[in-house]
């Protein structure tokens, strides 16, 4: 039997951005497809596992996409994508704050892997050394 893989990933501490980077695509894999469903192959994150604690799930899921918004901040980002990623995080947040349809939502609706998109754009477009090819 094989043993299961741990995920090997070493966090830069870094301000540069690739550094912040490197964070920041780690935080989003951890919060949207950490995680395999066995029987139907559908990745999931923590965003929707916590997400399933009433109150308390929303409250720390909403804090770790608050995170990747200040991370963006220290990145240097304009104000208006800084918003646009801050009504992500908080349109997730009311989504998961109702019974059953939050729940279902926290599946389809991936308000950290939208703010990761911005934030790839506006890297690669001012620090295209950092450039890496989406997949």
């Amino acid at each position: 039997m094989e043993k299961p893989r741990r995920m090997q990933i070493e966090l830069p501490i870094g301000n540069d951005p690739a550094s912040v980077r490197r964070r920041m695509e780690a935080m989003e894999q951890l919060l949207e497809n950490g995680f395999v469903v066995p029987g139907i192959n559908f990745r999931v994150g923590l965003d929707a596992i916590v997400g399933l604690v009433p109150v308390l799930g929303d409250l720390v899921t909403t804090a770790m996409g608050a995170w990747l918004v200040w991370e963006a901040r220290n990145l240097g980002m304009p104000k208006w994508k800084l918003w646009r990623m801050a009504g992500n995080v908080a349109f997730d947040t009311a989504l998961g704050a109702v019974p059953l349809v939050g729940d279902a939502a926290d599946f389809m609706f991936r308000s950290n892997t939208r703010n990761m998109k911005i934030v790839r754009r506006h890297l690669d477009k001012h620090h295209p050394a950092q450039r890496t090819i989406d997949q």
